[in-house]
């Protein structure tokens, strides 16, 4: 006590603050001595229910901080994690194995489905309608991406197609559309909100979307580092996605305008309508399926066959179920 004050330790201010937090909010106490969580995510249409998370207040409610890392597209994120500078981060089955295989990634939950955001768009001055008319053309692809080994493993190939049959031109999902505007590339590969958006300004024609070669399931991968020394903050992370959950399911608007505002402050001047059609390509869905192996399997071989991995991962040290089963708990 200082002139008549009583002055709290750090400690004491902290969880005095975490019992007025609790008390406003249903009983849910922050845990302050949770571990800060360097939060990786995608700026397209996958990383955008992450977006939401972190700015739906849900981790502050836990005790859980976070740093942001935002990068064009998760294989991108992948590379962050397997260097050790992001913790977490989604991306597809693809982008995760390769990530696992490299650098020991883990999952930690299956986030969603994004097979019907993932497209071939098509200049639509050109008028293809199918994949083997991309014979001799320029396609925009983000090289080492999952849409992007999908497209080169399986779809080209799937289309009579060698890999010289056209000129793949590298280039981040985000600058596609320009260059299909001005015309230095004639398709892309590419995901949502950037396909409707070219669809919507009468740039391109979407002649394929990816749900019938692949339903992607996008995967929430963790350092195995973090999982091993922080697993209470892993769990109270989990039980956020289990909120986020319910309200993509139960305040779809609320959900939209989060998100919408976010590419509307980049720049993007797409209407909310052309917006909402992106989104509900996504299906969210957060948990850990207990069939995830024979897909990933099938995904892990065809890596295997293009010499993107070393070796098929082992599944038991790969996915970590337990971590959303005890925060279901």
């Amino acid at each position: 006590m200082r002139n008549g004050r009583v002055d709290l330790t750090r400690r004491q201010y902290l969880a005095a603050g975490a019992g007025l937090v609790a008390a406003g909010l249903g009983g849910v106490r922050p845990a302050f001595a949770l571990e800060t969580v360097r939060q990786g995510f995608q700026t397209n249409i996958w990383g955008m229910p992450t977006y939401y998370l972190l700015k739906s207040g849900l981790l502050e409610k836990r005790g859980i901080r976070f740093e942001e890392f935002a990068v064009p597209s998760g294989n991108l994120t992948m590379q962050q994690m397997v260097a050790r500078q992001v913790d977490m981060g989604t991306y597809a089955a693809q982008s995760f194995i390769i990530g696992h295989d490299k650098g020991g990634l883990v999952a930690i939950a299956q986030i969603e489905y994004v097979g019907k955001t993932a497209q071939i768009v098509t200049r639509k001055d050109l008028n293809l309608t199918k994949v083997s008319e991309l014979k001799g053309l320029k396609v925009a692809n983000q090289t080492g991406s999952s849409v992007g080994n999908v497209f080169m493993d399986v779809i080209i190939p799937g289309a009579g197609l060698r890999k010289g049959d056209f000129q793949e031109v590298r280039m981040d999902v985000n600058n596609m559309v320009s260059a299909m505007a001005a015309k230095t590339v004639d398709a892309m590969v590419n995901v949502e909100p950037y396909n409707e958006i070219a669809v919507a300004e009468g740039i391109g024609t979407s002649i394929m979307d990816f749900s019938k070669v692949d339903k992607m399931p996008v995967f929430m991968a963790a350092t195995p580092e973090f999982v091993d020394k922080s697993p209470d903050t892993v769990v109270a992370y989990l039980k956020c996605w289990q909120e986020v959950a319910r309200d993509f399911k139960d305040n779809p608007g609320k959900v939209t305008d989060v998100i919408y505002a976010f590419f509307t402050s980049k720049g993007y001047t797409m209407s909310r309508d052309t917006f909402a059609k992106a989104l509900a390509r996504v299906e969210v869905d957060p948990g850990f399926p207990s069939d995830l192996v024979p897909g990933l399997q099938k995904d892990a071989e065809v890596l295997l066959r293009e010499k993107k991995i070393s070796a098929i991962p082992d599944w038991k040290k790969a996915l970590r179920p337990e971590l959303w089963a005890k925060a279901s708990a």
